[in-house]
């Protein structure tokens, strides 16, 4: 069995899995994030395995996390303070497998997300994919040959970055956009609206909601033709919240890259929407530790 332990700016997800992604048990804590920080994170964190331990061996520890991580330290390099304070620097892998004595993988928790989706998801049977999950900003990862990209600095993939007119992708893209769009056609503020109340006025046909969603289309579906342009993987998969919404957006996204480039460069890339929902990260992160001890 192995400890499979997502951990994001609001809920830590954990369970056990078995090598080939049977999920025994999933459960969910909050992060705490802003009231106990990396430490707390860290106390969290030990607590678990320790109480997974005290039940039966453990063959390893698969840790997927947010923040910007070296893979082969298994170290946090750099978090945001306003998501989690005190993150830099965390040492997971000297940590955990000190006090444990089992081997520890850790993976930003995007990426985990695309080797998730990649291994048992959406892109099952791909050997190259790029994955965004657009929430409150948007995130990115590319796959090729079933490793992950990670740059020189072990930042690549990091799309939020991205400029395309107008401005940043984190700016254009994102279901922050969208709902802040509405809100100010509506004249109200964003704390009013959420996506779930956007995607409800369009379907009744409001135009200012329509009008918002098209708009968020061409822009993702601008990252998604420069992406293909540099990488042109067999997949490129949604996730996060909104893209719950496939109906809604694949006709429009498909249109719309489909504007940008001639045939012979988009049509080798399916458009694919995650389906592994909270699972993935927890998923990802098992199948980077195998990758990790395989080449040990």
């Amino acid at each position: 069995m192995y400890i499979c332990i997502d951990i994001g700016g609001t809920a830590i997800k954990y369970g056990l899995a078995s090598a080939d992604g049977q999920l025994i048990e999933t459960k969910s804590t909050p992060t705490h994030a802003h009231e106990g920080g990396g430490p707390g994170i860290v106390r969290t964190v030990r607590r678990l395995i320790r109480q997974y331990k005290e039940r039966g061996p453990l063959s390893g520890i698969a840790l997927s996390t947010a923040g910007m991580v070296d893979p082969q330290k298994g170290r946090i390099f750099y978090a945001l303070a306003d998501s989690i304070p005190d993150y830099t620097g965390t040492e997971w892998k000297e940590m955990l497998e000190e006090e444990f004595h089992i081997p520890c993988a850790v993976e930003n928790d995007v990426n985990c997300a695309a080797l998730g989706e990649l291994w048992l998801g959406a892109g099952k049977g791909c050997a190259s994919a790029f994955m965004m999950t657009i929430g409150t900003s948007i995130g990115g990862c590319a796959i090729y040959d079933g490793h992950i990209l990670h740059g020189a600095g072990c930042s690549a993939g990091e799309i939020a970055y991205m400029r395309v007119p107008g401005g940043r992708l984190h700016d254009l893209a994102s279901a922050t956009r969208l709902v802040r769009d509405v809100a100010t056609a509506k004249g109200v503020r964003p704390d009013e609206l959420d996506g779930r109340a956007v995607f409800a006025m369009a379907a009744d046909g409001d135009t200012d909601a329509i009008g918002a969603i098209d708009a968020l289309s061409r822009d993702i579906a601008i990252a998604i033709g420069n992406v293909i342009t540099v990488l042109q993987p067999q997949v490129v998969i949604l996730g996060g919240g909104i893209m719950a919404q496939e109906g809604v957006f694949r006709p429009l996204l498909e249109q719309y890259v489909s504007q940008q480039l001639p045939p012979a460069m988009y049509g080798p890339t399916r458009i694919a929407f995650a389906r592994l929902g909270n699972t993935a990260g927890m998923l990802g992160a098992l199948y980077h530790l195998r990758q990790t001890l395989s080449q040990e």
